[in-house]
């Protein structure tokens, strides 16, 4: 499509101005950059402005010499498709190249890309074809408008403009473009290039045409033809549809962008939305989520309890069928499966009365809905805010973990329980038998343990039943699994493809973490020194710290004042402190892999907080000292390398993970009375 040098199609777009046509629309360049000056005032003041839609008849119908407005412009005459009930194909992974922001600073496209759904769509300010460029801008507006309702959905999304006229559009004229775009909800970003030699690989990247349109002199009119097109890509950053000016309908977008919301994160299990009005996306993270906290503009996005509603799931049934990816159930011969085991067991574990003074539970260190560990801290926190020095480990799959607790203390399930039941600084219970005889009188669970175990409480009984919910919180099936073990070529993408290659190879990662050729566990079950416990057992605390105390406002608080309140940080030495050995300094069990990405922080102290720190620390070589595993050294990574092993990780997540959350959500939390 043609597009005439100047604003007017922009503001036309915005019901704002007539649209030019014809020769009259065609200016010199004095008169433009004076137009696009004033243009660039009023942008801002349009942006605010309602979009409003064109008469229906005026649409179908436009007056001679008019332009018949896009579908994006108007209502949708159709109900837009149950998000969810359809998949999007996978088109491709997006291309890659590098961009300038609004600030002059140089990144890469996918810097941009994986930790949101991004729209992107290709435009140049000059535009001033209505159902050229303007268009895009337009429907990324009412998209970002109609999202202001659903904050959670909207920090999932990520809007880039980027133009293909390097040579007008600068960082600053980028910036003045979306000066009037940047209010609270979805981001929205505006970039460039520095050159037309970087725009190019982009475009062909895309396949986005564009052709520049010369005077009869050869001289550039300043003008382009090109075809609009937006893509919508994926946290994998595969492109998953492509909208042309016949597509492009906020409505549509928006209902694509649930759907892939529901596929990456399994959200097509059963949870009650009907009653709590609240949607499936919501209820499946975070009640009170902190993300963003650190920025001014942080606004809370907690969800209530009552709303936090979900339906039980037969965790037998599915714990006995077959899992793509992972090797048949294990369970001890002394304590097998039964749906009355699992039932009880996960009565205990959401029941804050099975610790001292009943307002902590199993849960509350392994959180369902942030991976069944902690998200947001770095080591738990126990009773009365009892510090512990470790990191929550996930729960997801323990059935298969040889060894138990970070220095691999204990050897069972029913064992493990005890710890944290007995731990002064975790549910602090003074002693087996006080808690026993507390559960012994508790009414709700009369006659439970004697329907399921023929016998009463005991600490054998009690270890069985929390032990076997934890044993069927199962979760494979990955995109991974389908892709090795199913068949499935479409299910990985390019990119995590190669970031397999790249963990297998190059980067060593299966060494520890290991794949077998029917059934992938990504552990050795074993334990190892990387360093990182050394390197906090030696560094020197600062004198100053940063607290955080209000979202935006930090301050650098002494660290004598932060002692007289704080407790002193205990050291760690993992195995060490179970076999005295000194050899065994720093070691620490290996973590399965599966469901990385919905357990951060990562390591046994919760010190890294994004999957690519990890992958950093190891690219680095660890922390030299002399019990470091010579299995961790230098890998010599690429920027890329990396990116496609986080991707890679990013594809370990199972199919079941909204289903054991929702069946959570549906547990009895004890309240005492």
């Amino acid at each position: 499509m043609r597009a005439i040098h100047g604003w007017g199609g922009l503001k036309a777009a915005l019901g704002q101005v007539p649209r030019l046509r014809g020769d009259k629309g065609r200016t010199t360049s004095s008169t433009a950059h004076s137009r696009n000056r004033q243009a660039l005032v009023i942008l801002g003041l349009l942006a605010w402005a309602p979009l409003p839609a064109a008469p229906p008849d005026q649409a179908e119908n436009p007056a001679k010499g008019q332009t018949a407005l896009a579908p994006g412009y108007k209502p949708l005459p159709f109900a837009s498709p149950e998000p969810g009930s359809y998949t999007l194909p996978i088109l491709g992974d997006a291309a890659d190249g590098k961009v300038l922001n609004t600030d002059g600073v140089s990144l890469d496209l996918h810097d941009l890309y994986g930790d949101k759904i991004v729209l992107l769509s290709f435009i140049y300010s000059t535009c001033d074809d209505i159902n050229g460029c303007p268009l895009a801008t337009v429907v990324f507006h009412k998209i970002k408008s109609k999202l202001k309702q659903s904050p959670e959905l909207a920090g999932r999304l990520r809007l880039l403009t980027l133009s293909f006229n390097p040579e007008h559009d600068t960082p600053e004229v980028m910036r003045k473009y979306g000066q009037g775009f940047h209010d609270a909800g979805v981001e929205w970003d505006f970039l460039t290039t520095r050159s037309e030699a970087e725009i190019q690989p982009l475009l062909k990247g895309y396949q986005q045409p564009v052709q520049k349109d010369y005077d009869e002199k050869g001289a550039f009119a300043g003008k382009f033809s090109h075809l609009l097109r937006v893509f919508l890509i994926d946290r994998q950053k595969r492109i998953r549809n492509l909208y042309t000016t016949s597509f492009l309908h906020p409505d549509m977008v928006i209902a694509d962008i649930k759907t892939l919301l529901k596929e990456s994160t399994g959200m097509n299990a059963a949870v009650d939305t009907e009653n709590s009005g609240k949607p499936a996306a919501e209820l499946l993270r975070a009640g009170d989520d902190k993300a963003g906290y650190e920025n001014p503009d942080y606004r809370t996005r907690s969800v209530a309890l009552t709303d936090r509603r979900g339906k039980p799931a037969d965790l037998f049934k599915l714990a006995q069928q077959p899992v793509l990816g992972l090797p048949r159930l294990p369970a001890p011969k002394n304590n097998p499966l039964t749906r009355e085991k699992i039932e009880l067991g996960r009565k205990l574990f959401y029941d804050r009365r099975l610790s001292l003074n009943n307002t902590f539970s199993c849960a509350m260190c392994h959180i369902p809905e942030q991976g069944f560990t902690s998200q947001e801290q770095a080591t738990a926190v126990g009773v009365e805010g009892r510090s512990v020095r470790r990191n929550s480990p996930t729960l997801y799959n323990v059935a298969y973990l040889e060894r138990l607790f970070h220095d691999g203390r204990e050897y069972s399930l029913e064992n493990q329980v005890w710890g944290p039941l007995l731990a002064s600084n975790e549910m602090a219970n003074p002693s087996v038998g006080f808690l026993l005889e507390k559960i012994k009188r508790l009414t709700d669970y009369r006659g439970l343990f004697e329907k399921t175990f023929r016998r009463g409480p005991s600490m054998e009984t009690l270890g069985q039943a929390i032990a076997s919910y934890e044993r069927a919180l199962i979760s494979g099936n990955s995109p991974f699994d389908r892709w090795r073990y199913g068949g499935q070529k479409g299910a990985l993408s390019q990119t995590a493809q190669l970031g397999f290659e790249l963990f297998t190879g190059k980067a060593g990662c299966a060494n520890c973490h290991t794949i077998g050729t029917q059934h992938a566990l990504f552990t050795d079950n074993r334990l190892h020194n990387t360093g990182l416990g050394y390197r906090e057992s030696m560094k020197q605390e600062p004198a100053k710290q940063r607290v955080q105390v209000a979202p935006g406002i930090a301050f650098d608080v002494d660290a004598t004042t932060i002692a007289q309140v704080a407790q002193t940080r205990a050291n760690d030495l993992g195995l060490y402190e179970i076999t005295q050995n000194p050899a065994d300094r720093w070691k620490y069990k290996t973590p399965s892999l599966r469901n990385i990405a919905l357990t951060a922080p990562y390591m046994h102290n919760g010190t890294l907080e994004r999957l690519r720190q990890v992958v950093e620390f190891y690219n680095g070589g660890g922390e030299p000292n002399e019990n470091l595993d010579p299995l961790v050294k230098p890998l010599g990574l690429s920027e890329k390398e990396i990116d496609a092993l986080v991707e890679f990780l990013s594809a370990l997540t199972g199919d079941s993970v909204a289903t054991l959350i929702s069946d959570a959500y549906a547990a009895p939390v004890g309240d005492a009375r």
